[in-house]
């Protein structure tokens, strides 16, 4: 199962339809922390800890957020299992480490 694919198309759907609503100043404010963020060497690519962890997300992802959790980056992937579960998955931006799994 390739996922890189499913989760880009997923994230430019949303773009788009942010974009048609009128995105706010606070989506442009979240974009520019995480472009500062990957300058800076604080997180890495999401494609490359989509590579790193793919595996291990036991699921489609379905959504995907860049936070800041108790000093560091943390991308929170919203994952489908196959049982149709929706999961909570925290990974650490720069290591790929899963933190927390969470089933809703």
């Amino acid at each position: 199962m390739n996922i890189i694919p499913k989760c880009t198309a997923f994230l430019l759907a949303l773009g788009l339809l942010a974009a048609g609503n009128g995105a706010s100043h606070a989506d442009d404010d979240d974009h520019d922390r995480a472009r500062r963020a990957l300058e800076e060497g604080s997180v890495r690519p999401l494609a490359e800890i989509l590579h790193d962890v793919r595996d291990e997300l036991g699921g489609e992802v379905v959504g995907v957020e860049l936070e800041r959790e108790d000093g560091r980056y943390v991308y929170e992937f919203e994952v489908i299992t196959p049982g149709g579960r929706l999961r909570e998955i925290n990974v650490d931006a720069l290591t790929a480490e899963i933190l927390e799994i969470e089933d809703d």
